[in-house]
């Protein structure tokens, strides 16, 4: 039970990494501390798209599904749990390359509003 409660623990937190990703830019404009964090973990999600590395988090929420007696999965966190609730077809190379630019036009927009917002408003004509 331990093992199992410990993978869980790992799948929440990477599942709440992954969010982060997609919104911290977001965040950013309540919390303008918050994009010294979520600039790098967003270069760090798309390359994960791009380059097609695996996040260390996936590895280690296996190992211990192993531990806790159940089979794992094969690929990685997103292709296990994410794409078949947003693309139940196959996740191609195509569909990578989508997603990361999706997270970099979403994160651009988001560092957009942030500029607009930090602009000095005009003073007002005399």
């Amino acid at each position: 039970m331990g093992w199992r409660l410990a993978a869980d623990a790992v799948m929440t937190f990477h599942l709440a990494f992954v969010l982060f990703v997609v919104v911290g830019g977001f965040l950013a404009w309540r919390w303008r501390r918050v994009a010294s964090a979520h600039l790098p973990i967003a270069i760090y999600g798309v390359l994960i798209e791009v380059i097609g590395f695996t996040c260390p988090l996936t590895p280690l929420e296996k190992m211990l599904r192993r531990r806790a007696g159940s089979g794992g999965y094969d690929g990685g966190f997103v292709e296990h749990y994410v794409v078949p609730v947003l693309y139940p077809g196959a996740f191609t190379a195509a569909t990578k390359a989508l997603v990361a630019a999706l997270l970099v036009t979403i994160t651009a927009i988001a560092y957009a509003g942030i500029w607009i917002r930090s602009r000095p408003t005009p003073a007002p004509a005399r």
